[in-house]
């Protein structure tokens, strides 16, 4: 085929990486549309695929001798406490390595006050802390250590919501030795409630700081991908590609889809030229609230306290567990073949390379701000207040809109939500399968076995019709 004018960027759905277009040499949408002369490229957005975290060096370096600071003066103003000779054998009955406990309390307390800064919401961090509070409660409960454990949290608690600095680390530092002395004490009786608390109390502190190490991990949501990855990813195709005018052809599936709506959303809120020159959406809408998809299940994730229980959904592990369920007698996890598949529109191997191996692992964050699509107004950005669908109708370039008669995930009333407010002119709107068959699932317009013969020529003539350059 002879070469195109434009490079061609696909974006994948939500916690999916690149194998849902090369699912093998027979079956691969990447393939083919190379195949048909496109300079074809694939994002794997931060978090999917072979994607890794990069960093700024010199802002590597800085960071790390903040933190030493930090700690040094911590070290330096924390108060040593003689000690004392204690006659009382009942001491024996529990190991207490105290300057170990104050150390993890410390370090927990300051990742609330100052690793959670930035990202989560003054509200969302009450919820965190207040979280850990209640399960040192609860190991103190029935006790006569509760009373002083409310006020030593009250305090921490105060400290917790200020501006990071030295003297607040020693503060809580303090503190956290205070909660420390309390507990020992408290122990000098031996009551059951309180038998073997030390350890108790570790795996507390080790379970609370996995979930903020996670919270911490996972930390982006739909706008850097849309401000951040996207951008960056086309800023290297064209330094690579070089098309004449500067601009790309793209195709998104799913939430890649979606992407591509926002960013033509957001263009043309800002009067500017969002330097693509035609774009397809497979299975895509700004706005859920009119159809009955299976992905409204998520909706309870959209409250803060549950997300943070909940940091974030191991998707790949779920239906990795889930799968031999749903292809295996008694087929008790069925139903999860429909929400990928149509009834044999995909060759059960590749079915499988696909569950197994295409999702990833999806941050709170990220299905926080996409469950926003469920709402009125459809989706909105992190803040609340920009709703993409208000401004799609201002973009200006040709828009191929494909939906699939049997997607239990986005249904094509769904894309209708999106299309419909498109301009007519520009707007071209497909729906894939039949009455009497075959069928289209969310997959199967990119994997299914008719795509190659339907969907995928149906693609290349539209990008056709606007690859010139003048």
């Amino acid at each position: 085929a002879p070469t195109r004018n434009h490079p061609l960027l696909l974006l994948s759905g939500v916690g999916t990486n690149a194998i849902g277009y090369d699912l093998s040499p027979g079956s691969s949408f990447a393939r083919y549309m190379a195949g048909q002369g496109f300079d074809t490229w694939i994002l794997e957005v931060r978090g999917a695929g072979l994607s890794v975290r990069g960093s700024n060096l010199k802002e590597a370096q800085q960071s790390a001798h903040g933190v030493s600071e930090q700690m040094e003066a911590v070290a330096n103003n924390s108060k040593i406490s003689p000690v004392k000779k204690e006659d009382d054998l009942t001491r024996l009955a529990t190991v207490w390595d105290e300057s170990k406990l104050v150390t993890k309390l410390t370090e927990t307390f300051m990742s609330l006050s100052e690793r959670l800064s930035g990202f989560l919401s003054e509200n969302q961090s009450k919820i965190m802390s207040a979280k850990l509070f209640d399960q040192i409660s609860k190991l103190l409960e029935d006790s006569q250590l509760s009373e002083g454990f409310n006020e030593i949290r009250g305090k921490l608690s105060s400290l917790l919501e200020r501006r990071q600095s030295s003297a607040i680390a020693i503060q809580i530092r303090d503190l956290s030795q205070n909660l420390v002395n309390m507990i020992e004490e408290g122990q000098l009786s031996v009551s059951p409630q309180l038998f073997d608390l030390q350890e108790r109390l570790f795996s507390t502190i080790d379970d609370f700081q996995k979930q903020l190490d996670l919270i911490v991990q996972y930390d982006w949501d739909f706008d850097h991908y849309l401000e951040e990855d996207v951008p960056a990813a086309m800023e290297y195709i064209r330094a690579q590609s070089k098309p004449k005018d500067g601009k790309l052809l793209a195709i998104g599936h799913s939430m890649g889809g979606i992407l591509l709506y926002a960013m033509l959303s957001r263009c043309g809120f800002e009067g500017r030229e969002s330097r693509l020159a035609a774009i397809v959406t497979l299975a895509s809408s700004l706005d859920y609230t009119s159809s009955k998809s299976t992905l409204k299940l998520l909706l309870p994730l959209a409250d803060p306290a549950q997300a943070l229980n909940v940091p974030v959904v191991p998707l790949g592990a779920l239906l990795t567990a889930a799968y031999p369920l749903s292809s295996s007698p008694p087929y008790v996890f069925s139903w999860l073949n429909n929400l990928i598949s149509a009834e044999d529109m995909m060759h059960p191997e590749l079915l499988k390379k696909l569950v197994l191996n295409n999702f990833c692992t999806i941050p709170a964050k990220l299905i926080l701000q996409l469950t926003t699509a469920f709402r009125e107004g459809g989706l909105r950005d992190r803040g609340g207040k920009f709703f993409y669908k208000d401004h799609i109708h201002k973009c200006n370039i040709p828009i191929l809109a494909i939906a699939g008669d049997q997607d239990l995930i986005c249904p094509p009333e769904a894309v209708e939500e999106t299309v419909k407010l498109l301009p007519e002119d520009l707007v071209t709107y497909k729906v894939f399968g039949e009455p009497s068959g075959p069928h289209y699932a969310h997959y199967d317009l990119v994997g299914g076995r008719m795509a190659v013969e339907q969907v995928y020529p149906c693609i290349v003539q539209f990008l056709g019709r606007y690859d010139s350059v003048s």
